[in-house]
């Protein structure tokens, strides 16, 4: 099993050793947007590179939730357990949360 708070701690002092932004919130969401927009391009286009495209952007995103002090992992398995308790019809191949 992999534990995305560990990870979070080994990208956050990957990003500090390297002097990345650290303050910057709304340029991380910046980047998150840009790199599931190569993720998509890579797809569109049949490239090979989209398992690295798919990294970048799960990289972003759990440097994201150390910044704003978010246990990602925990807010996932949380959401999860939400997610499980919701009641969706069907309509015409539409989902609709009831």
């Amino acid at each position: 099993m992999i534990d995305l708070k560990k990870l979070q701690d080994t990208i956050f002092n990957n990003k500090m050793e390297k002097w990345f932004n650290t303050t910057d919130i709304h340029k991380e969401f910046c980047f998150i947007y840009e790199e599931l927009a190569e993720a998509n391009r890579a797809y569109y286009r049949k490239e090979t590179n989209i398992w690295e495209e798919l990294a970048d952007v799960t990289i972003f995103l759990l440097w994201l939730s150390e910044m704003l002090w978010i246990n990602l992992e925990n807010e996932i398995r949380n959401k999860i357990k939400i997610n499980e308790k919701r009641k969706y019809i069907n309509n015409n191949w539409v989902n609709t949360k009831l």
